[in-house]
């Protein structure tokens, strides 16, 4: 009676031992699915937070149009002053360091061309349109955002979101809303203050230590920076901070394991609101370019 060929160990314990195509199929594939999996985790993610912002916006709303509808005034302010009014410093202290070193670092290159004056012209255009707003999102981030993420965390973990929904207190309502519409407020208004500490800090060191004169740094700064550059600006931060809120508060309601979830929160909130605003920054500066308001 003939014999088949030799089992080999490899065969007998179900791994593909030599097979190249099995291997090949390995090495492919293993990738592949950890690619899927992410890619699939995003997806998810991102339609549970496109959902929370439907749910918050409709809940602003019908607040705002039906008299019936409380809606949290004090927290609104309360949320203001915590999340905008305590980054002020932080947010004008970091602006300020940027503006000082765009203008230190555009100096030598500008005097190659005898251009040195130029430099409130490229200071200008770049803090309104782009530094300015980016600056103050960033830190708004680590300074709010990860705070928001870690409370609303710390009460899910707490089971103050359940005793909410026993009571008929919808949580979105009286937790999401509040703390999205002061990020979207307090960003908007730190957008404007990073960048106007970043202009006052350049032309300082611009006037004091390069000797341009103040006059010359004004009027190279009108002729160049226009209403259509502040209200990029403006609309960016705007756009920024409704993300930093929404993200905060997506990751805080998702909190699960404890002490650990609420740690894990934070830290994704801080990824994930950096990745969001650099996204959206791109994608404004496309369109603005596609416009011609660049």
């Amino acid at each position: 009676m003939s014999q088949g060929p030799p089992t080999t160990q490899a065969d007998k314990s179900g791994r593909p031992g030599s097979n190249p195509v099995a291997l090949l199929v390995g090495f492919i594939g293993a990738p592949l699915a950890y690619l899927t999996r992410r890619a699939v985790e995003t997806l998810d993610h991102s339609g549970s937070v496109v959902n929370l912002l439907v749910q918050a916006t409709r809940w602003l709303f019908r607040a705002v149009f039906q008299p019936k509808v409380r809606f949290g005034k004090a927290a609104l302010v309360s949320q203001i002053c915590r999340v905008g009014a305590q980054s002020i410093f932080i947010v004008s202290l970091v602006s300020g360091a940027v503006g000082l070193i765009l203008a230190l670092q555009l100096a030598p290159p500008l005097d190659d061309f005898g251009q040195r004056d130029k430099i409130a012209n490229i200071v200008g255009v770049s803090v309104l349109r782009e530094l300015g707003p980016l600056i103050g999102a960033i830190v708004l981030t680590g300074f709010a955002g990860a705070s928001i993420a870690a409370e609303i965390g710390t009460m899910v973990v707490s089971e103050e979101i359940e005793a909410l929904e026993a009571h008929a207190l919808n949580p979105v309502r009286f937790l999401v809303v509040p703390r999205v519409l002061a990020a979207t407020i307090s960003m908007t208004a730190l957008g404007v203050i990073s960048s106007f500490t970043a202009i006052v800090s350049a032309m300082g060191v611009t006037v004091l230590v390069l000797d341009v004169p103040y006059s010359v740094y004004m009027s190279n700064t009108l002729a160049q920076a226009g209403i259509v550059d502040f209200l990029t600006g403006t609309v960016k931060g705007a756009v920024f901070g409704t993300l930093i809120g929404i993200i905060a508060c997506a990751n805080g309601l998702k909190v699960s394991g404890g002490a650990s979830g609420v740690g894990k929160a934070t830290t994704y909130t801080v990824v994930q609101c950096v990745v969001a605003i650099v996204l959206a920054d791109l994608f404004f500066t496309i369109i603005f370019f596609a416009l011609k308001l660049n």
